[in-house]
């Protein structure tokens, strides 16, 4: 890795396709032997710095289609987090399953699990079959693990039956110094940002693309009021940038003054302090309380000028699900992902069916869709909001701040880079967008 690293930092990129790859590499892995390590405790109790290990592990045989890349850096995201508790499930599953469908995935099925699904670096290889990239390319990567093998991925391919997210549900993921991933998760990364910058958007720019933006989600259109959860946090500060690029107004939730100052600062002018406002949509652990919703909906009036929400961005689940049915607009439309505060949503369908509400599953993105949000950032329209950045030693505390939400946008982990700022190419466009590149740093 060491001939790797050198070439790269002195941009001597054509050279690295010439250069061995080694026969083992460092990374980040939960170990299968200790997925009942957390069994008893309290999920909110359960940390990462426990489970996920920094050791060196074999290199993978590169299969046709594939990619090995150099990470410089990659991010912290909640499926890391899952999978470093083994919530909701252990990852295992995954990876065993895999591993019985062709002789190649049998590679993923091992006793550990090499994590992490965002990551930009440098291709070290091609396996046969890749004709767009080469040695030497600087690419980010999205998250969409797919085969393609059934038609039915062919018109969306979120819907192939073998879809699965890259680090989390496969082997070999970002938090190393060397991934593999197939050669269509390949993005050009964009010249104007460093290493870990250019990492931090990709699972959740392209997750929120899809679920804010794209006609497989909300489909989302200028004038439209937008209700968007967590709105300075990973998914939501990326659907704060749509909606304000794509002609919507964002209502922003957030929890804190710093965390509403933030949305501000990036463009919204309508935003509620959830905490401030004391809201509690849940009398107990069984019972929602409806008068809450109807002062949240009053609350968002008061903000529109009296629009109720085209579009909520769901993703915290379980604990915001009934009000957010109840405040979309007759005819809106809930979009949800995620679900971090629990999985089973419950909510009062008279508000849905009576009022002709739609309630919209969305997953990741499709490469077009990912390609799509990783073009805005190329062009400076969406920016990274990566708040900070932690040495691959530290993935471990990295993941329990996302686990206890101390974190705001996005947390950053520096594999091969050997300190934050390397990368950047384009000089001139990055002073153009600077201070917005740094909006989220330190927050």
């Amino acid at each position: 890795m060491k001939e790797i690293l050198e070439a790269v930092l002195a941009e001597q990129y054509e050279a690295i396709g010439s250069l061995p790859v080694p026969e083992y590499y460092r990374a980040v892995t939960v170990h299968k032997d200790e997925q009942t390590m957390f069994e008893g405790v309290a999920t909110r109790d359960k940390d990462p710095r426990k489970s996920l290990h920094i050791e060196q592990v074999a290199t993978p045989e590169l299969g046709p289609g594939e990619a090995l890349v150099a990470v410089m850096a990659s991010a912290i995201n909640y499926n890391t987090v899952w999978t470093s508790i083994f919530e909701p499930v252990s990852t295992f599953g995954f990876l065993e399953r895999y591993g019985r469908m062709s002789p190649l995935a049998s590679r993923h099925d091992l006793p550990y699990h090499v994590v992490g699904s965002d990551l930009a670096g440098v291709v070290v290889r091609t396996g046969p079959g890749v004709n767009a990239w080469k040695p030497g390319d600087r690419v980010v990567a999205h998250c969409l693990s797919v085969e393609l093998e059934s038609p039915d991925g062919h018109s969306d391919t979120m819907m192939d039956p073998e879809q699965r997210i890259w680090g989390f549900e496969t082997n070999f993921g970002g938090l190393a110094d060397l991934a593999l991933v197939k050669s269509n998760q390949l993005m050009p990364m964009p010249e104007h940002l460093s290493w870990e910058e250019a990492a931090s958007p990709g699972l959740v720019n392209s997750t929120a693309y899809r679920q804010l933006v794209s006609r497989n989600g909300a489909d989302m259109k200028q004038g439209d009021t937008v209700l968007i959860w967590g709105a300075s946090g990973g998914l939501g500060s990326y659907a704060t940038q749509f909606a304000l690029n794509g002609g919507a107004t964002p209502v922003c939730v957030v929890s804190s003054p710093e965390k509403a100052d933030i949305c501000r600062k990036m463009g919204a002018e309508l935003v509620i302090d959830r905490n401030a406002e004391g809201y509690r949509f849940w009398k107990d652990e069984h019972t929602q309380d409806q008068k809450e919703w109807r002062r949240f909906g009053k609350k968002i009036r008061e903000l529109t000028g009296g629009d109720d929400p085209d579009i909520v961005f769901e993703h915290p689940g379980r604990e915001t699900f009934g009000a957010s049915v109840y405040v979309a607009r007759k005819g809106g439309t809930i979009v949800t992902c995620a679900s971090t505060s629990g999985y089973e949503h419950q909510y009062d369908n008279r508000y849905l069916w009576m009022n002709l509400k739609r309630i919209v599953g969305s997953h990741f993105a499709n490469y077009r869709e990912a390609w799509e949000a990783n073009r805005l950032v190329a062009k400076g329209l969406v920016h990274p909001t990566l708040s900070r950045v932690y040495p691959l030693t530290e993935t471990g505390q990295a993941a329990l701040d996302v686990h206890q939400n101390r974190h705001q946008g996005k947390v950053g982990v520096l594999c091969l880079s050997p300190e934050e700022g390397l990368g950047v190419v384009d000089h001139e466009k990055r002073a153009q967008h600077i201070d917005a590149i740094n909006r989220f740093r330190g927050v």
